[in-house]
């Protein structure tokens, strides 16, 4: 897999484009990679498919896999969670929903990614509450998911 990230970081031309994961599953009959990039500001079809021609051919010229592959490469969605602080820094402003390793849900604005830790202001659970600060470390976080706001 490491050779695959190398193929993807190399090919990855503009500099608001980064990785963010790569998943290979299947078996020898027939392997499926799962690129997941992301940008700055945002990530285009004409991205994803310029770089799985790239990434495709290095791989095939390579012979990484022995027998066939298909390869994916994406955006994350919605479902995929933040990985990387660079996107957290790019969801600054936005809601989401941050879980900790003892399993306690904090959901808000996220304000800002500090040195080792994320804040947010955590949305009251009652009207007559008013939202406050709240400081997360990063080292705690198992997953943290961008909500939709239909707004």
């Amino acid at each position: 897999m490491e050779v695959i990230k190398e193929i993807v970081e190399r090919n990855l031309t503009q500099e608001q484009l980064f990785l963010v994961d790569v998943v290979v599953s299947g078996n020898k009959a027939g392997q499926k990679v799962t690129v997941i990039i992301d940008g700055d500001n945002g990530v285009t079809i004409d991205d994803c498919a310029a770089l799985s021609r790239a990434v495709s051919s290095e791989l095939e010229t390579l012979e990484t896999f022995a027998g066939p592959f298909v390869l994916n490469v994406s955006s994350p969605g919605l479902d995929h969670p933040i990985k990387l602080r660079r996107q957290y820094e790019k969801n600054v402003g936005r809601n989401v929903k941050v879980v900790l390793t003892d399993g306690e849900a904090t959901i808000g604005k996220l304000l800002k990614i500090a040195e080792e830790k994320v804040v947010i202001e955590k949305k009251p659970e009652n009207k007559k509450e008013e939202s406050k600060t709240v400081e997360l470390p990063l080292s705690e976080i198992v997953k943290t998911n961008v909500l939709v706001s239909f707004k």
